[in-house]
């Protein structure tokens, strides 16, 4: 039977091309977006651990970038610490040098008093982001943090840090006189030949009035001896400087990595399938030609009625 008023094939015809306009819209935004979940609505619980993650990723960059300025930091201090250290071997052969009668102590006193402001100079010019491990306050804070890293965890948030106590490290005190360089030795037993003074101290004349006399030689030595304790707190800084260098690379590296393990599981959730949803639009596309034919051919049924009044 065939109704003018109810046309039960365009009706099935229209709620069909209406499917078909619905999935190819979904389609066409999932190429043009390259997101299989681009909002809440697509997908509640996919969006929401993407998107914390994505978040997450960005709080990782944020350690990175404070990894980066850590290592600079360690490496300035290695740097000014690795110049020290020649300073130093350099000092203790020049005093070895002057242990020798007959040598102008003068001469080697000028190049001593060289290498002692080069070290001060260059303790107090080791410095990045206005931090400087080497000249600094041996009685205020000490320990130096850097962000290593952010963790999410069912407790909340945490971040953990790489600490450095840099007593240790101090070239200079600027608040106690407690650096290599700086502090007080006592070398040699009580008496003529004693040595006490800092590093510093020997600049200034301390050599030049050294003379041949056994006790004056035996000065000397106790003032080498001074020079190769600091030569190895100086190697013994650097260690430890070194140690946490180390520690600051290992973990950007693994940072790098977690990062991009979070950024393929952000991808797996909400990325398109590039391959399937072309070879889909092109489907919907044949279908939405053939839809809209086929409502043609349902609307066109009731123009046939008109041949039976002829």
């Amino acid at each position: 039977m065939t109704s003018l008023l109810t046309n039960h094939a365009a009706m099935v015809a229209l709620q069909t091309l209406n499917q078909i306009n619905q999935s190819l819209n979904t389609t066409n935004n999932r190429v043009s977006t390259g997101l299989r979940i681009n909002k809440a609505s697509d997908s509640a619980a996919y969006w929401a651990i993407a998107t914390t993650t994505d978040s997450d990723n960005g709080a990782l960059g944020a350690v990175r970038d404070a990894l980066a300025i850590g290592k600079s930091t360690l490496d300035v201090a290695y740097n000014g610490l690795e110049t020290t250290r020649e300073s130093l071997q350099k000092m203790k052969e020049l005093l070895v040098s002057a242990r020798q009668p007959g040598v102008n102590r003068a001469n080697v006193q000028t190049e001593l008093d060289g290498l002692i402001t080069d070290m001060q100079n260059k303790a107090g010019a080791s410095v990045i982001n206005e931090q400087n491990f080497l000249e600094a306050d041996s009685t205020g804070n000490t320990i130096k943090a850097v962000v290593a890293s952010f963790e999410r965890s069912s407790a909340g948030i945490a971040i953990s840090h790489i600490e450095l106590d840099i007593a240790s490290v101090i070239l200079v005190d600027t608040g106690a006189n407690a650096g290599i360089l700086d502090q007080s030795r006592t070398v040699g037993a009580a008496g003529p030949q004693q040595w006490v003074g800092s590093i510093i101290d020997i600049a200034g004349g301390a050599l030049s009035a050294i003379t041949d006399s056994a006790d004056d030689l035996g000065l000397l030595e106790n003032m080498i001896q001074a020079v190769d304790d600091a030569l190895t707190e100086v190697i013994s800084a650097q260690n430890t400087i070194g140690v946490n260098l180390a520690r600051a690379e290992s973990q950007e590296i693994f940072v790098d990595a977690l990062m991009d393990a979070n950024t393929r599981a952000v991808g797996a959730l909400i990325d398109a399938n590039m391959e399937e949803e072309s070879t889909k639009l092109r489907a919907l596309q044949t279908q939405q030609q053939l839809s809209v034919e086929s409502l043609a051919i349902a609307n066109a049924a009731a123009q046939n009625v008109l041949a039976l009044f002829r």
